[in-house]
């Protein structure tokens, strides 16, 4: 398996790849590399429907010019709790970043939450944030106060004052709640659509159809989410979730 960086051919096929809808572990095969590598490649250069051959490559080239000589392996890994290996922990968390932005989440918000969520504190500091991403305070910034609109960071001052960022164990239930609040808009908007295409009208018919679709749906996930809402609790231990299916009746 080839080692070091990769080459300009090398990311050229890895933009050819996404063009053609490859996943990211079909790339790594063709490419021999593995697929935390893709995953890398692509996160940090635009995700897969921005990234460029050509801007990846300069973009690496200019953050090898000014990056500051890395700490030892034996000495990152043991700055890890609980034994863990650095190197798969590093690896992990840019996959998991990788499957929020597939759900819909911005690049740099999936980073900052996944980042957040596999702290064992589950808060850090805009420094904190930055120096373990190697990003700007600005771009912290930006996330943050986006992740804030969506419920799924809360902050605090700590004893000396400083901004923390923090992740509940009901954050999901929190991001599902606002979707179901957002939902509901769309309901009632496109119910007065309605009204004004002229009730029996094809339109009308059409518009009446998505509404009642999204309200049972919403309503769905409202349900739903209560009824799972002690899972996320994970102070109390584990939980049976054999009487959390989702209420059909």
């Amino acid at each position: 398996m080839p080692g070091g960086r990769l080459t300009q051919q090398e990311r050229q096929q890895i933009a050819l790849g996404l063009a053609d809808g490859l996943a990211y572990a079909e790339i790594a095969r063709r490419l021999d590399r593995p697929t935390s590598t893709i995953t890398r490649e692509v996160m940090r250069n635009g995700g897969p429907t921005g990234y460029r051959a050509d801007l990846a490559h300069r973009a690496t080239e200019r953050r090898a010019h000014r990056r500051k000589p890395a700490a030892p392996r034996e000495q990152q890994a043991s700055a890890q709790p609980y034994g863990r290996d650095a190197e798969a922990v590093r690896e992990f968390e840019e996959v998991y970043a990788v499957a929020m932005m597939a759900s819909g989440m911005p690049l740099m918000m999936g980073r900052v939450l996944a980042c957040l969520t596999i702290s064992d504190s589950g808060s850090l500091t805009a420094q904190e944030l930055a120096q373990r991403l190697q990003v700007s305070p600005a771009s912290i910034s930006k996330a943050i106060a986006f992740l804030d609109s969506q419920g799924m960071v809360r902050r605090e001052r700590d004893e000396r004052r400083r901004e923390r960022y923090i992740v509940d164990d009901e954050i999901w239930y929190q991001a599902m709640m606002v979707s179901v609040r957002s939902t509901a808009q769309l309901v009632e908007t496109t119910r007065q659509g309605v009204d004004v295409l002229g009730a029996g009208t094809p339109a009308a018919a059409r518009l009446e159809g998505v509404a009642r679709f999204l309200d049972f749906v919403s309503e769905g996930m409202a349900r739903a989410a209560e009824q799972a809402r002690d899972v996320l609790r994970t102070s109390s231990g584990p939980q049976d979730t054999a009487d959390l299916k989702p209420d059909r009746g």
